[in-house]
């Protein structure tokens, strides 16, 4: 018999659907190899987003640190390439 392929929506689904109908957290959660933590968080994104909660979401940082706001990027002179000699690359003043 070979393997059955499932996906983390599939699973995080069938997690909610039996949470649903009246089983207790911390079984289901040991069952499903995940911490209650975990649970509680699959659970309350459904509750909040529907089906839309129970996918995978970005890991991609909201901001970056050192990156300069996009008014300050785009208003900042680009006096660099002006100031410069164009066979040496040394500034002239």
């Amino acid at each position: 018999m070979p393997w059955q392929e499932c996906s983390k929506v599939d699973e995080r689904l069938k997690f909610v659907a039996r949470l649903l109908e009246g089983e207790k957290m911390a079984v289901l959660c040991r069952e499903f190899d995940i911490s209650r933590k975990t649970g509680h968080k699959i659970f309350n994104r459904y509750q909040e987003t529907g089906l839309e909660g129970l996918t995978d979401r970005s890991r991609r940082p909201y901001r970056q640190a050192n990156r300069l706001p996009f008014q300050v990027e785009t208003s900042a002179p680009t006096t660099r390439a002006s100031s410069c000699s164009p066979t040496s690359g040394i500034a002239i003043r």
